[in-house]
């Protein structure tokens, strides 16, 4: 028997809010196959949808779901169904679920599926017990077949970072893939970077118009610098031992 979805309290976070801002180039695009796009088209909405799915890292080649792009692109599956086949993937899995714990997980899949951050801890609790007792597959496929997801994406729309733009700032959200990267701290931490390499020497970057030139007389600063001039040391002799007829010169006639 399945257990029931934890309750959760939804906070007024500014992706529930109605927006009056003005358009801008911070406004997300918004790729739909309702308007049947030509093949260039195509290739932009399935562009985006990596690009929402994966990271930037994770945007290879070896990735590419060509018998997924073949059916969306023949209308044998929807816009939502190959957002499900992408977060259901094995590179996708790989390089997100087996890397990370099940509130990581939780957290990027609702990011790049819902297009929102997590309300709180609690949600996070919610969907990971959802992950533990249905599988990754079970969990992608709760975010695709969600209320949440059909209100704002629908069956044709490629999912997108809701409302990025915010009130009295003059700068948006961060985009998701720069927030929640593919590592958490922990496992950064784990895997040993970033490190910080310190060196014996401090190496300073000198431009090319400020280099030391051939002939410039800075040049040998350093070679003057080394010269020790040898020094005449005087002896001192105590006035008894002077011997003044061995000293002073004898002048003969």
């Amino acid at each position: 028997m399945a257990l029931p979805l934890l309750e959760y309290t939804p906070i007024s976070q500014n992706v529930r809010v109605a927006g009056y801002e003005v358009g801008s180039d911070e406004q997300p695009k918004k790729f739909s196959s309702e308007n049947l796009p030509s093949g260039a088209e195509w290739d932009e909405l399935i562009w985006a949808a990596y690009r929402q799915i994966f990271s930037e890292h994770q945007l290879l080649k070896s990735n590419r779901q060509k018998i997924l792009e073949s059916q969306l692109k023949f209308g044998q599956i929807t816009v939502r169904d190959f957002i499900r086949g992408l977060a259901t993937s094995d590179p996708f899995l790989r390089f997100n679920y087996q890397t990370n714990s099940n509130y990581r997980f939780v957290e990027m899949c609702v990011q790049r599926i819902l297009g929102r951050d997590v309300y709180s801890e609690r949600e996070k609790i919610a969907w990971s017990i959802v992950v533990a007792t249905k599988g990754p597959v079970g969990f992608i496929n709760a975010l695709v077949e969600s209320d949440e997801y059909l209100e704002n994406f629908g069956y044709d729309t490629v999912p997108y970072q809701r409302r990025r733009v915010l009130p009295q700032r003059n700068q948006g959200e961060t985009p998701f893939n720069l927030k929640t990267p593919r590592y958490n701290e922990y496992h950064r931490n784990q895997l040993g970077f970033p490190q910080i390499v310190w060196q014996t020497t401090v190496r300073r970057f000198v431009p090319q118009e400020k280099q030391v030139k051939a002939g410039d007389p800075s040049m040998f600063l350093g070679m003057a610098r080394e010269v020790s001039p040898g020094v005449n040391k005087i002896t001192q002799v105590a006035v008894g031992n002077i011997n003044i007829e061995m000293m002073v010169p004898y002048r003969k006639k």
